[in-house]
């Protein structure tokens, strides 16, 4: 499988041959913020597996536990892109909305469920997780 993806004016591409490690929504607060929306969408992959191409400007934000996120976004039209967090250290978060082609993905797991909007019903399963 290959996942290719970028942000929205094309400045950034990015692609990866990694099986997806795991695919999941965030409802954190600063998720919430950042993706303008009522939870983030995202696609865990290796880093090392990860080609980006195009140079990424990168926001510093820090969750719960007091530990660093780096945010990554497209310089020119801001389109969010990945993260990296401790929690998953050597692992691309990458914005789900980015990709070529979204057909296949379906989130398993729900982070930060506490915080969720409480407006949000979502169908199927996943595994719901209340705080990280």
């Amino acid at each position: 499988m290959i996942l290719k993806g970028g942000c929205l004016c094309g400045q950034i591409r990015y692609e990866t041959d990694a099986e997806p490690v795991m695919t999941m929504l965030c409802h954190c607060k600063n998720c919430q913020k950042q993706s303008g929306g009522a939870f983030s969408v995202n696609i865990c992959v290796p880093m090392a597996a990860l080609a980006v191409h195009g140079t990424l400007k990168t926001y510093e934000d820090h969750g719960d536990s007091g530990n660093p996120k780096l945010r990554h976004f497209c310089p020119d039209c801001g389109s969010p892109i990945m993260s990296e967090i401790a929690a998953f250290q050597d692992f691309a978060i990458l914005k789900a909305g980015t990709l070529d082609d979204t057909a296949g993905f379906i989130p398993t797991t729900e982070f930060f469920c506490d915080s969720a909007q409480g407006w949000v019903e979502l169908a199927g399963e996943r595994k719901k997780i209340p705080r990280q």
